[in-house]
This record gives C-alpha cells, structure tokens and sequence, in this order.
C-alpha cells in the first residue's frame, strides 16, 4: 500500500530485510508501484506477487502456486475471498489450488492456522498499512 496507505516500510522492520540472506518472497499484492517492486529485486532474486486490488501492474497473476522445497504453496491476494479471511472460503480456494500452503492476505490482520491438515497464512501488512474495515 506504498504510497497509498503509508509512506514505506518501517524502519524497524526493514532492517530485518539483508540482501542475500533472503532466498524467497512471496508477496500477496498490493505493492502498488514499480519501485516497491524493484526493491524486492534487491532483496532476492526469487520473488513471487499475485495482484492486490490497489496494484497498478495487471500483469500480476490473480493466483499463483511455487514450489518450494518439498510444498506446493498457493497465493492469493484475499480480497476474492468473501467473506475476507473465512476459513471455509480459503479452504475452497486452497482445494481449487491443490496446495499444501496457501497464502493469503487482505485484512492486514496475521494469522497461520492449519485447517483440515493443511496450512494457512496470512502475514498481515510489511507497511503497517491499515485495514480499511477498521477505521
């Protein structure tokens, strides 16, 4: 949500982010610029971003699944999910996906359970961005 919602990444948090040490990112959209972009880049050369509904890049696929290692991990940016963060809908779309994995996000709210044996994630926001739904 950079520069939309926020005006970056917290410094406290971006000093967690060393080049090179990172070996994956996969983001669930809403990175909203080109820049933003270009900085993962810098970060690790494996970067993986399924669109948000406030990217300006519609080449960003709407879902996305990587293989990482032994699992299959699906992305989605969540604001398909309705009702948002519903476990019964990600479990749908996480079927849909045949993922081991799914990532999702949209609410700016962290949360990973497993459900039905399989994991879900949802990292919340880098930015600090705020959820609409709560101001």
């Amino acid at each position: 949500h950079i520069p939309h919602r926020c005006n970056g990444v917290p410094a406290k948090f971006k000093r967690l982010l060393v080049p090179g040490k990172i070996q994956h990112i996969l983001c669930t959209g809403n990175l909203c610029t080109k820049e933003t972009f270009d900085y993962l880049k810098t970060l690790a050369s494996d970067v993986h971003v399924v669109r948000g509904d406030f990217d300006e890049n519609m080449n960003y696929p709407e879902q996305k699944v990587v293989t990482v290692g032994q699992f299959r991990i699906g992305m989605c940016h969540g604001h398909q999910v309705v009702p948002w963060g519903d476990t019964d809908s990600l479990a749908m779309v996480q079927r849909q996906l045949d993922v081991d994995i799914l990532i999702s996000g949209h609410t700016h709210k962290f949360e990973a359970f497993e459900h039905e044996n399989k994991f879900y994630i949802n990292p919340g926001s880098a930015s600090g961005a705020y959820n609409a739904l709560d101001r």
